[in-house]
């Protein structure tokens, strides 16, 4: 799906920087054309400093998206989760970021969250990345305590996993 989303502008990476982040933030666009979080409306000016393009590329991109039948159902109905990761530090939690080898293959969640559930702890978020949305789609686990060694080994031997990281 990511894919055909950037497909349809590939004639301009600068609208191509504009739909990533529309995606990778949840920002949704309303029928004014307007970018949204919730009924929280984002400056076009905002969104281009951080993409780095001029504001009139927002406003096109926008244009396009409203003007597609496939992408305005896309735009109007994305929306953005909380996440616990950035505040894991500040509330003393755990996390844990699996990257896979096969993130297609079915089984890699209930696995790894199995395992951490047979152990007796307690997970407090799952963000599993979308791989249509993402180039290196992740698994990330937030828990209230320390994961034991074995348990980290264990996970690590999965055939699935590719790398593991702790924060």
């Amino acid at each position: 799906m990511f894919d055909e989303i950037m497909e349809k502008f590939s004639d301009s990476p600068s609208q191509q920087r504009v739909i990533r982040l529309l995606l990778e933030r949840g920002f949704s666009v309303n029928d004014e054309g307007r970018v949204v979080s919730g009924g929280i409306e984002i400056p076009n000016t905002g969104i281009a400093r951080e993409v780095g393009v001029d504001r009139r590329v927002v406003d096109t991109t926008t244009d396009a998206i409203l003007a597609d039948d496939e992408l305005r159902p896309i735009f109007q109905n994305i929306s953005a989760i909380p996440s616990l990761m950035d505040l894991a530090p500040v509330l003393d939690l755990t996390v844990l970021t699996v990257t896979v080898n096969d993130a297609d293959q079915p089984g890699i969640a209930a696995t790894v969250t199995g395992i951490i559930a047979d152990n007796d702890v307690s997970i407090r978020q799952m963000i599993s990345e979308d791989p249509e949305f993402t180039d290196t789609p992740q698994l990330h686990i937030i828990t209230d305590e320390t994961l034991p060694g074995d348990l980290i080994t264990e996970i690590q031997e999965f055939p699935f996993v590719r790398r593991i990281e702790l924060a």
